[in-house]
């Protein structure tokens, strides 16, 4: 299977799909006070690149890279559809991030994910993403998990 990864918008309908998804498994795994997703508008702001992975015509995956003013980004909305996990997605849209990140030359990356997801916690750390404590306008949640990974 060939499969692409590149800037795209995030408003549409196979991708829109896929945020529904990934809304309804972070449902599934914590309580609303502890789901941190941005909407699909957050998605279209000026300093957000957004990767989608596909093959042919059929979303797979996608994530944001989310520009602070402090010359570090965030990532937001990573998610690889059910149906494509196993096919190391995750890894190529790390790349595809983590790229994005040296080209506008920003200082850290880092996220907040959730504490009952050990293959996205293990993904990051591959990376070499280490936890730090909140950051933004996080505040302490006991099933947050916040990382961050210094760029050269």
């Amino acid at each position: 299977m060939t499969v692409t990864i590149a800037l795209e918008p995030p408003r549409q309908p196979e991708v829109l799909r896929l945020l529904k998804l990934s809304d309804a498994y972070a449902a599934s795994l914590y309580p609303a006070e502890s789901n941190h997703m941005v909407d699909v508008s957050s998605l279209e702001e000026p300093g957000v690149s957004f990767f989608v992975a596909r093959s042919s015509a059929v979303v797979l995956g996608c994530c944001a890279l989310v520009k602070a003013d402090d010359g570090t980004a965030e990532i937001k909305r990573m998610f690889v559809d059910e149906a494509a996990r196993g096919l190391k997605l995750g890894r190529r849209l790390m790349d595809a991030i983590v790229k994005r990140s040296h080209e506008l030359g920003l200082s850290a990356i880092r996220l907040e994910t959730g504490i009952r997801q050990p293959e996205a916690i293990g993904l990051y750390r591959a990376y070499g993403f280490t936890e730090i404590g909140p950051f933004g306008n996080y505040r302490p949640d006991p099933l947050s998990i916040f990382m961050e990974k210094k760029l050269s």
